[in-house]
């Protein structure tokens, strides 16, 4: 038996991400290309994309993509989708057969909008959309939606993600945002559920790591009506900007700091005016911290952001190249798709990475950053 340090257990997941800022759509080849090269941080029980602009004749509607694990959960959310939306087309999610995929659920994609009757007052569409991905996910056995927002879907599974990849037939979409994950599960089983990226509206995160605060996490956003059903961190972290961003209507700055929280010892050293403003915010959100080591890849319909622990306790990299930002855990999987990058860096711990689609020069997200990447 090889004993510890006589074998290198090759973990810590693996997440790239491309954005064009100009908008201008591609296809998925290139964003497979770059998981792919990353194939030894995974080891085949999760893999994973999302991807945004690949409906455009349905930019209107809310594109659920849901899995089936038995036609019970299927007639369950029929039955809830036709009562309660307008379902303007639905229909199977087109794959193949594939070599590395064994005993997929059933994927199916309805493009919805609320019935206005149905909304509770005050409440808007979006809203209507989050408590309906709770009660499905919570309530109908077998049945769970893989992403809800408009113009992005997300095509994830048990695999490696290069295969997951060609079972969804991720050449034939074309999107201006992709992001991937290849997954190494440390502390949870690897089903179809539970593989990244984690969606709800037009959020989907990605992660590498692992958040040991989770407990404290769940516990605040369940007082809000959010219910974590999917049994892993990331979770936490999609539901955290939502409630942060949406909900509270927090700058996007500020919601990253409030995940990934400067030092005491930073917050002294600012100027007094966000002196009040971040020990407010860690007064008020202080269960939302996430502690662990981690990086995430953030995207929406705005763009994405990438952002590490304060530590820097799991590897990223940040190209640019024209209008395009590659994000990944390895160098050479930014390389492996933009040889020659015009600029190439390693963001600090805690320092976020943003890339917006609009046009340069105007602030997206309601921040003060540019996505060269600016610390505080």
């Amino acid at each position: 038996m090889l004993r510890e340090g006589e074998v290198r257990i090759p973990s810590g997941c693996a997440i790239s991400g491309i954005i064009n800022r100009s908008g201008q759509v591609f296809s998925g080849e290139d964003i497979i290309q770059s998981i792919a090269l990353m194939h030894d941080r995974s080891n085949g029980l999760g893999g994973g994309f999302a991807a945004y602009g690949i409906y455009p004749e349905y930019a209107d509607y809310y594109a659920f993509h849901l899995y089936y694990e038995g036609t019970e959960g299927k007639e369950q959310t029929e039955d809830y989708l036709n009562r309660f939306f307008h379902v303007a087309e639905s229909g199977e999610i087109p794959t193949r057969k594939t070599r590395g995929i064994k005993n997929p659920p059933l994927a199916w994609r309805y493009f919805v909008r609320p019935k206005p009757n149905f909304l509770l007052e005050e409440e808007n569409e979006d809203e209507f959309i989050v408590r309906s991905v709770m009660f499905i996910n919570s309530e109908f056995k077998g049945a769970f939606v893989v992403s809800s927002g408009k113009n992005m879907g997300a095509f994830k599974g048990v695999g490696y993600p290069e295969d997951i990849g060609e079972y969804f037939c991720l050449e034939n979409y074309q999107g201006y945002s992709w992001t991937a994950h290849g997954r190494f599960p440390t502390n949870t089983p690897g089903w179809w559920g539970g593989a990244h990226p984690f969606t709800l509206l037009d959020w989907s995160i990605v992660h590498n790591g692992e958040i040991s605060s989770y407990g404290a996490n769940r516990r605040f956003l369940e007082m809000y009506g959010y219910k974590l059903s999917m049994q892993t961190d990331t979770e936490a972290i999609t539901y955290a900007f939502d409630f942060l961003v949406r909900k509270q209507k927090l700058p996007m700055d500020v919601a990253i700091a409030t995940l990934a929280a400067p030092f005491w010892k930073d917050i002294e050293r600012m100027s007094p005016e966000k002196q009040v403003l971040f020990k407010a915010v860690r007064s008020m959100y202080g269960n939302l911290l996430m502690n662990g080591p981690f990086s995430i890849i953030l995207g929406s319909s705005q763009g994405l952001i990438a952002l590490n622990d304060r530590l820097k306790l799991r590897s990223m990299v940040a190209a640019t190249k024209g209008d395009f930002l590659y994000l990944a855990s390895e160098e050479s999987a930014i390389r492996e798709i933009c040889p020659d990058p015009e600029k190439i860096w390693a963001p600090r711990g805690g320092e976020p990475v943003i890339a917006t689609l609009e046009k340069k020069g105007e602030q997206g997200y309601g921040t003060q950053y540019e996505y060269a990447g600016l610390s505080y």
